[in-house]
């Protein structure tokens, strides 16, 4: 490659983000550069080795619908699938995976490998190209010059990050891998509103070593749920998972060594995700309790790794050797690789549009953890978000902006960009107003007629995906216009009040224990439906009246959206606003009435001061 070379975009990280970024672009058709440390690495798990779970799945779900990578890849290399919420509604169930890592990166690796417009390079980004303000590529760590119309970051964990186990300080972007400085430096020399946060990870065990046979097991679920609307069926073979817990014992050991972590040590500043303490945090917050379930997850089917969930940690490896053999099945167990804690800079998301561009350096584009979120999912989802729109960028062509009544992906780069972070960003499916129209099952009929149009959607999906939204819209008419009488309902055994009125089949399949197979006999062609719309068409008919209320509120929503606020609104010059109202809006730059809406401390009264600033702005002009 010469001194300088140039490209479309360019993607930093090779991480969940990045991977999707590049692919993003990539399959939109721009010249594209994954610039990573390590071409070995690229798709590593460096946590927990498991894709989806509650609100999560849900993201994997919208990441496949626009023929991302991250649900494809995890059903070749999921060795123990299970949906979680089962028995409850379908908002809310979240399809997850215990992932084989090895089978995830070498798939993730060679999938990238034959994407066409995608140049990979192992090697380091030191700084950002400027002309002005805009962002117009990166100087390699080799003194190579590579410009591009955009650049997207992804870069986890690595921007000035730095290991905490006992008493030792390792910079690292993880577990044997350099920090990033350069960047930083540049990421702070221009000003961006910056802070630190921190994530953990447990020791990795030796699974020879753990008596399974004194522990209770998970199994996979016996008809395991792919992930991907391409996928018919799960190859991989399953395993089952070993659950233990923490004792009295345990606690006593961690609770005596406190000064070793990092943060009751008090040498770790950054926050951590609260829903995701480390044993530490357990011990201490939760005081009164004897015990907490660890589930020991292998983290392949021919490795011996064995991945404890439950009890990251950061105290030396003398305590994290102690307090693990006090557990059930660990009396004898040896580690591999002792956990820690990891303390990294991120931007404040603030500044940032929805469209994950930063709003003082034109053409540079953020995702993932580098946003102050946590999880492959989120990361993925935001890579796949950023990349499309830095392709879309360089060609010149508009941004695409998901709405929170459009998506999970809507709802958590709203949520980002408007609320900001104080922790960790993990993705709940409570975090979404439309919950009951986002679901799992309906991310492809949802978004990929968007990605479609946004042109990140093969030939090959938008054809499989045209064949099943035919056949679910000849189904939903069939189930819609089909009606009955109370004399025929009751002869198909549907318990329904014998009052002359006429009830539509959807009608019916909302009685509790109606399904489709009650209507096969005297409807045989609904006997060839695909399991997939079967399953929409009888989740549709039994949330028909909220969905009807949802969509309503979504209409609601997007009228309140579709007021466009002008940029560059100096809101000193808006009476009725409070200094810190001003200073709030003023930072977030919101796109719209209804973004503004959203923004903590935002009140109805500074709306209504807002909206009549904006339209008196437009009658002037």
């Amino acid at each position: 490659m010469s001194a300088t070379s140039s490209f479309d975009v360019i993607v930093i990280g090779g991480g969940h983000a990045g991977c999707e970024a590049a692919a993003a672009s990539a399959r939109f058709g721009a010249r594209t550069l994954l610039l990573t440390q390590s071409l070995e690495t690229i798709g590593e798990m460096s946590c927990n080795p498991a894709i989806g779970g509650l609100g999560k799945g849900h993201l994997v779900r919208e990441i496949d619908a626009l023929d991302g990578l991250m649900g494809r890849l995890a059903d070749v290399s999921g060795i123990q699938f299970r949906m979680l919420n089962r028995s409850k509604g379908a908002a809310v169930r979240g399809p997850r995976s215990q992932i084989d890592r090895r089978l995830y990166r070498e798939a993730m690796q060679a999938e990238l490998a034959q994407t066409p417009n995608l140049t990979r390079r192992a090697g380091t980004a030191e700084a950002l190209l400027m002309d002005g303000d805009r962002v117009v590529g990166v100087r390699a760590g080799d003194g190579a010059d590579l410009k591009a119309g955009a650049v997207v970051l992804t870069t986890g964990t690595f921007l000035n990050g730095v290991i905490h186990r006992g008493d030792e300080r390792i910079p690292a972007g993880r577990h044997g891998e350099a920090p990033s400085t350069g960047l930083a430096a540049d990421l702070y020399g221009a000003g961006l509103p910056m802070g630190r946060l921190k994530t953990g990870t447990p020791a990795r065990l030796d699974g020879r070593t753990i008596a399974w046979d004194r522990l209770e097991m998970q199994a996979a679920d016996a008809d395991p749920v792919p992930f991907s609307f391409l996928s018919d069926r799960i190859d991989v073979p399953q395993i089952a998972c070993g659950i233990t817990h923490t004792t009295e014992e345990t606690h006593a050991i961690i609770a005596a060594n406190l000064g070793e972590s990092a943060v009751y040590g008090g040498r770790l500043t950054g926050r951590g995700p609260r829903y995701c303490p480390s044993i530490e945090d357990k011990v201490v917050r939760f005081a009164d309790k004897t015990s907490h379930q660890v589930f020991l997850e292998p983290e392949g089917l021919d490795d011996p790794t064995v991945y404890p969930n439950g009890i990251s940690t950061s105290v030396s490896p003398e305590t994290q050797s102690a307090f693990l053999r006090t557990m059930p099945g660990l009396e004898a167990v040896e580690v591999f690789r002792f956990g820690y804690a990891i303390e990294y800079d991120f931007v404040d998301p603030r500044a940032l549009t929805q469209a994950l561009e930063v709003k003082s350096r034109p053409g540079l584009y953020l995702a993932g953890q580098i946003n102050g979120t946590t999880g492959y999912e989120e990361a993925g989802a935001q890579g796949l978000i950023a990349g499309l729109n830095a392709a879309r960028a360089a060609a010149g062509s508009a941004e695409i902006v998901l709405g929170r009544d459009q998506a999970y992906i809507g709802v958590m780069i709203d949520d980002l960009v408007t609320r900001g972070v104080t922790e960790p960003y993990r993705m709940f499916t409570s975090r979404a107003e439309y919950r009951l129209t986002l679901r799992a099952d309906n991310a492809d009929q949802r978004l990929t007629p968007l990605g479609i149009e946004a042109g990140i959607v093969s030939g090959a999906r938008a054809a499989v995906f045209g064949a099943k939204a035919a056949a679910l819209e000849a189904a939903t008419a069939l189930v819609r216009d089909t009606r009955f009488t109370p004399n025929q309902a009751q002869a198909l055994g549907v318990p329904v009040n014998a009052d002359g009125q006429r009830r539509s089949m959807r009608d019916l399949l909302a009685y509790p224990g109606v399904d489709l197979s009650r209507f096969e006999v005297a409807y045989p062609e609904i006997a060839g439906w695909t399991p997939a719309v079967r399953e929409q068409v009888e989740i549709d008919a039994g949330y028909a009246g909220y969905l009807d209320r949802q969509t309503a509120d979504a209409e609601a929503l997007r009228r309140e959206e579709a007021l466009t606020l002008p940029a560059g609104i100096d809101y000193a010059a808006i009476g009725g606003l409070s200094n810190e109202v001003r200073e709030k809006l003023a930072r977030v730059q919101p796109r719209t009435l209804g973004q503004a809406g959203r923004i903590e401390g935002v009140t109805p009264g500074a709306l209504t001061a807002l909206l009549s600033h904006v339209k008196k702005a437009a009658v002037a002009a």
